[in-house]
């Protein structure tokens, strides 16, 4: 999107590369359908925020400068104050505008007195318009905000539905399986898709985009130790974790677009052979469960490693590329689930299936609801928790029910990871900033 800080190359900057220095660039500059200026942050100011940053929204985005006086574009440092303005902002925002709008906020100190500076607010294109400010939708209407008319709320409209279908298609993508293709035997899968938001502008991919994409996927693999290969796609990478034959074992893949966008699909572990004897007979014998020659048995505690230790690529790439999880539509999907049949050599899961049964996918292929993390509660969000929680709540564990023998089933199988990834979360959580 636009900006009105440029580099030497004469490339446009983002908010995080803005320097001091660069002030001076905004003497040319008028006010405009993406630039406004405020030279106080007083209380008419502050009234005004919500205002502005819905009609951005509504618009095309665009930049507030705070501290800059809009007549002649001299640098007026306000005070720092004690309270971060991204948060004064922001709860301007969430208490005076809704949907949620996306934007940034950075406090650029003057070299001269760190406790006064200029704020610059970076306000996106908004993905689901009409945003309202106090009742009424704004719109950019030269230098000022006004309210929209008749066609421009249909225009809104439009833009949001738009937006809904282009998330609906990506939740359609698939993911090639060599062993796919065996219709009596198929995959069980398990699809996380996390699609990015934003303007149409900024899904466009450059190779610079791709390869740095490619480069942090790439880290994030190799920090959480696990091999992986790449394969180039119509318009995508897919990233598959290394296995000697895929037409025998099958393989996790993370699908990577150049605009951020991603799909996980993690293969569940069947049981087979000796340890798939040995859990029928074991089920047969504690429960009324009576196995088939077709039964499908999932390994609970491994599939759940496997599951969450592959969304946490997703965590630690998301890190690395600082990207908000707030950017997020995010969504689940089973596929070739249906009456797959959840084992564990946990007592707990044994005695719990010895009086009200086994626990098994009861749903065929089915996709969660759209989930649009951008309404300021879910800023600790972890792919890898999401991602380990739905998967055994679609397979039938009662997540979130107030009966103890609930709770004690849904600790014990979930917990069966948590010590395996408990050194690996914590050294994550404590990782320097790349930079």
């Amino acid at each position: 999107m636009f900006s009105p800080f440029r580099d030497e190359q004469g490339r446009q900057k983002d908010i995080g590369s803005v320097t001091w220095s660069d002030l001076s660039q905004l003497q040319d500059l008028e006010e405009g359908f993406a630039l406004e200026f405020k030279q106080t942050f007083g209380p008419s100011v502050r009234r005004k925020i919500p205002k502005i940053v819905a009609s951005f929204s509504n618009s095309r985005g665009g930049w507030l400068v705070i501290g800059i006086a809009d007549d002649s574009r001299e640098v007026v440092p306000i005070p720092k104050g004690s309270a971060d303005m991204s948060q004064i902002i922001g709860e301007l925002c969430r208490h005076h505008v809704s949907p949620a709008p996306h934007f940034e906020v950075r406090f650029l100190a003057d070299p001269a007195d760190l406790e006064r500076g200029i704020v610059l607010v970076r306000i996106d294109e908004g993905d689901f318009p009409p945003y309202v400010a106090d009742g009424v939708v704004e719109i950019r209407e030269g230098s000022t905000s006004g309210p929209a008319d008749g066609t421009a709320l249909v225009d809104l409209y439009d833009r949001a539905t738009s937006r809904r279908k282009d998330v609906e298609r990506f939740c359609q993508r698939t993911v090639y399986y060599p062993m796919a293709d065996d219709a009596e035997d198929p995959v069980p899968l398990f699809d996380l898709y996390l699609f990015r938001l934003g303007p149409e502008s900024d899904r466009l991919g450059t190779r610079e985009r791709v390869n740095a994409g490619a480069s942090a996927m790439r880290a994030a693999f190799e920090k959480n130790g696990v091999g992986c290969r790449i394969q180039h796609a119509h318009d995508s990478l897919v990233f598959r974790s290394s296995q000697t034959d895929e037409t025998v074992v099958a393989h996790s893949a993370i699908e990577l677009f150049p605009d951020g966008s991603m799909k996980l699909s993690v293969p569940a572990v069947m049981l087979r052979g000796k340890k798939r004897k040995h859990a029928l007979k074991t089920l047969s014998e504690r429960t009324l469960f009576a196995p088939r020659s077709d039964t499908r048995l999932i390994d609970a505690s491994a599939t759940l490693r496997r599951v969450t230790k592959m969304a946490s690529l997703l965590d630690r790439f998301v890190r690395i590329q600082r990207i908000s999880w707030q950017e997020f539509a995010v969504a689940y999907e089973l596929e070739h689930m249906a009456g797959v049949t959840l084992w564990s050599e946990d007592e707990a899961y044994l005695s719990y299936a010895s009086r009200h049964g086994v626990l098994y996918c009861a749903t065929t292929d089915c996709l969660s609801r759209i989930r649009y993390l951008d309404d300021g509660e879910h800023d600790t969000f972890r792919a890898r928790q999401f991602a380990g929680s739905h998967f055994f709540e679609a397979c039938g564990l009662p997540l979130g029910s107030p009966d103890p023998e609930d709770v004690a089933l849904v600790h014990a199988l979930l917990s069966t990871s948590s010590e395996a990834t408990e050194q690996e979360e914590a050294a994550e959580d404590e990782e320097a900033d790349p930079s």
